[in-house]
């Protein structure tokens, strides 16, 4: 694509307006309005030089010979202004096409520069989120390694348990985004977890037929774990969580063998609110604008609204396999981005997406 040299030197008298799709639209619907007011004060000019022909031609037949010459003026008059309505006819229709063709080009032009940022801007929030969630995955693998953690399922009892929570407890107060961490035995039962006091009934609650002890339970080695969709979690006060989970293994080895579950359960909500709060829109677009987050369902799991979280869905024909834009029936701009990843994290086919009211005129 060839650059477009701009002069970044004072604004033109003349043309005070910036170089911008939007002020293109403008500017053609200003001119269009301009011109039909010209065309429209030509037509009232000619139509009174008809009238005053007319009157002339009335008062040469009267003057009989003696006006015949003034006839000839009037009938001038008249042709002349049969012309300059030919012309203003002509000069109307060709301007309000060009102007219309300018306009249309504007708004495409519009629409394209403002839905390749908007996919930018939703790049963005699934960037950081794969950012942030690539970590989780560091998390568990290294912590379910941990010998506190391996010794509560090795030599299972109350002292190893309570040292076990006091472990955690500890991970718990130097990692803030993390609800709770939770050791399962083979069977699904929770033996021990980081905070006893918030949390009193995880102990004993049986999990084996959930998602993320199923998935963390059939890892093949310690080097994979196992994430779940975003859910709430009963036992954590009805919380929205993203769950990540992987074996723990006898001795902490990568191949050792299984001997539970460590689930470590993310405070999804609060951390997905930061990051689609913080996607970079001007305060004029805000009110206009909705940030999402969605999951390879297309729930949504994330709004700048706060609406719709876990119960929404987005229509799978605004949705592309990767990126892009386009407006709706509703004249709504959806643009979005599918999750590119993060070094070993490969994302969950989530998106990020912008949804963008129109500009009223």
């Amino acid at each position: 694509m060839q650059a477009i040299a701009v002069s970044r030197g004072a604004a033109s008298a003349s043309c005070p307006l910036e170089p911008t799709p939007e002020n293109v639209v403008r500017l053609a619907g200003s001119t269009e309005r301009l011109a039909a007011a010209k065309v429209n004060e030509i037509k009232r000019i000619t139509s009174q030089t008809k009238i005053l022909s007319l009157n002339a031609t009335i008062e040469a037949e009267r003057a009989a010979a003696a006006g015949r010459g003034f006839k000839v003026v009037a009938n001038e008059m008249k042709n002349l202004a049969d012309a300059v309505d030919q012309i203003a006819a002509a000069l109307e229709a060709e301007v309000a096409n060009s102007l219309n063709d300018l306009k249309m080009l504007g708004e495409r032009m519009a629409i394209e520069v403002q839905g390749q940022r908007l996919v930018d801007l939703a790049l963005g929030a699934i960037d950081v989120t794969d950012r942030n969630l690539y970590e989780r995955t560091c998390d568990v693998r290294w912590w379910a390694r941990d010998p506190a953690v391996v010794d509560a399922l090795a030599r299972p009892g109350a002292e190893t348990a309570a040292h076990a929570a006091e472990r955690l407890g500890v991970i718990l107060s130097a990692y803030s985004v993390y609800l709770d961490l939770w050791i399962a035995d083979v069977d699904g039962r929770v033996v021990s977890h980081g905070r006893p006091d918030r949390f009193p009934a995880v102990v004993g609650r049986n999990v084996a037929q959930e998602p993320w002890f199923t998935a963390g339970r059939a890892t093949r080695s310690g080097d994979d774990y196992a994430v779940c969709d975003i859910a709430r979690q009963t036992a954590l006060g009805n919380a929205v969580v993203a769950t990540y989970s992987t074996a723990i293994r006898r001795n902490g080895k990568a191949e050792g063998e299984v001997l539970g579950v460590l689930g470590i359960h993310f405070d999804w909500e609060p951390q997905a609110q930061a990051i689609v709060d913080g996607v970079r829109i001007s305060e004029a677009e805000r009110a206009r604008t909705r940030v999402l987050l969605i999951d390879a369902r297309q729930r949504v799991i994330a709004a700048s609204d706060r609406q719709g979280v876990l119960s929404e869905t987005v229509p799978a024909a605004v949705i592309g396999p990767t990126s892009g834009f386009g407006r709706d029936a509703q004249g709504r701009l959806w643009a979005h981005h599918r999750t590119p990843g993060f070094e070993t994290y490969a994302g969950l086919g989530w998106h990020g997406v912008i949804v963008q009211q129109a500009v009223e005129d």
